[in-house]
């Protein structure tokens, strides 16, 4: 079976570089020229830990290409997959749904009878309904499929997700369709993994749920942080305990400076917009997005605050850029909001980031970037923590004392432990304990 992914973002090119891992014969199209490009080099245009040695041993083993001519590559498939951009659409938050429309004009021409087609884009309900639609309209003589596959990746862990991930939601209408994503998945349901087959609107529904849970989850223990602060408690010790419930569990339960990224953020305010239009307001996500929109900037004023009453003038390390770590996206992280409010009032900042540099340089105009961590500590008052990356754990925090010319540092991520960062000689501030230091 042959498999054309249409777009090679991030979760075109991980599904389309994971499926010719599985052994099908998968081609990559992008409109994007430089970016097909760079991929016929075997370069990844993304940093995702592993995909760069996926491309290489799959296109070598003749499973992978990757071309401009869209029309050529449905022409040859025999399931073709939807993976382009979804972005928040400017003044209402709606998913912008106009590049899936165009892809679906564009297979209507050139596909051939009996062609299944996938939505994987993340769309709103209704989305394949009217793709179906507008295929249909264009080729009303030729019989196709159409599905819904949406994804549930992870940055930074995205190939062991779709390798092995927790289920795979399949959304059908028909028995071809409902064949060809079994007989795509058929790898993952010999490791027992749920494949949970229902409705074209179950499925877009499911993926928006999910998102949209997960990021209530992390509002909320930033809410109990916020307690735990006023009344002596440690976020990290109740987190774990409310965890260890099966019915709640520990996963993003993680208190920090808000949620960012591809996926969160539009995502919410995608499905609130789909509640307001359909009668059926969703007010958790509603508050979701507005208390996390409101904790970033509290996350900055925090910071200010550590420089003390007049922070003009004086200078913040700041340790992470990327919205988590293992990944170069920047989109709607922490830092975004952070590092523009810290220099709107006179704080010079200096930052380190191992791969998010490339992505963000733009979008921070007045921060300077340093090369090694260490480099961001020399002669700063502050030294704060937005990216939990594994090089940071590990810094010597007596070194980085000696460096700086305050003694504070922010930790927005909890990756140190008080006791040390004491022992260095420096005060600590972290999210949901009591500060920590010789201040306090």
């Amino acid at each position: 079976m042959r498999v054309t992914m249409i777009g090679t973002g991030y979760v075109g090119l991980v599904s389309g570089v994971c499926f010719s891992e599985f052994g099908f014969d998968v081609t990559c199209v992008d409109i994007d020229e430089a970016k097909i490009a760079k991929l016929k080099k075997l370069q990844s245009p993304i940093y995702e830990p592993g995909l760069d040695d996926l491309i290489a041993r799959n296109h070598e083993a003749g499973h992978l290409t990757f071309t401009t001519d869209f029309d050529a590559a449905v022409a040859e498939a025999d399931v073709v997959f939807i993976a382009v951009g979804t972005p928040s659409r400017r003044g209402d938050g709606e998913a912008d749904l106009s590049y899936v429309f165009e892809a679906a004009r564009r297979i209507a021409h050139a596909m051939r009878p009996e062609t299944v087609v996938v939505i994987k884009s993340t769309v709103v309900v209704g989305t394949c309904r009217k793709v179906h639609e507008i295929i249909e309209a264009e080729r009303p003589d030729v019989p196709f499929s159409i599905c819904s596959n949406p994804e549930f990746l992870r940055e930074g862990s995205a190939i062991e997700d779709f390798m092995r991930p927790d289920r795979v939601i399949v959304g059908v209408e028909d028995e071809r369709g409902e064949k060809a994503l079994r007989q795509l998945y058929r790898p993952l349901y010999l490791r027992e993994t749920p494949i949970v087959v229902t409705t074209l609107e179950n499925a877009e529904i499911t993926k928006y749920a999910a998102n949209a849970f997960l990021a209530m989850k992390i509002t909320f223990i930033n809410e109990i942080a916020n307690l735990c602060e006023k009344v002596g408690g440690d976020v990290q010790q109740v987190a774990s305990g409310i965890g260890l419930d099966n019915r709640i569990g520990g996963k993003f339960l993680h208190a920090g400076p808000g949620y960012g990224g591809s996926c969160f953020p539009k995502d919410t305010n995608a499905f609130a917009a789909t509640g307001r239009n359909n009668g059926a307001p969703q007010l958790l996500v509603e508050a979701t997005i507005a208390v996390n929109d409101a904790r970033k900037r509290d996350m900055a004023d925090r910071i200010l605050e550590a420089l003390g009453p007049n922070p003009a003038g004086k200078t913040v390390g700041v340790l992470g850029i990327a919205f988590k770590p293992n990944t170069d996206d920047v989109r709607d992280a922490p830092s975004l909001v952070i590092v523009p409010r810290l220099v709107g009032a006179g704080v010079r900042v200096r930052a380190h980031d191992p791969e998010a540099r490339e992505q963000a340089e733009r979008l921070l105009p007045g921060m300077e970037w340093c090369d090694q961590p260490y480099e961001v500590t020399e002669g700063a008052d502050a030294v704060a923590v937005l990216t939990e990356w594994n090089i940071y754990r590990g810094l010597d925090l007596k070194r980085m004392a000696d460096k700086m010319a305050g003694d504070t540092v922010v930790d927005l991520r909890n990756i140190y432990r008080p006791e040390d960062v004491v022992e260095a000689g420096l005060n600590y501030i972290s999210i949901g304990k009591k500060a920590y230091g010789a201040d306090t």
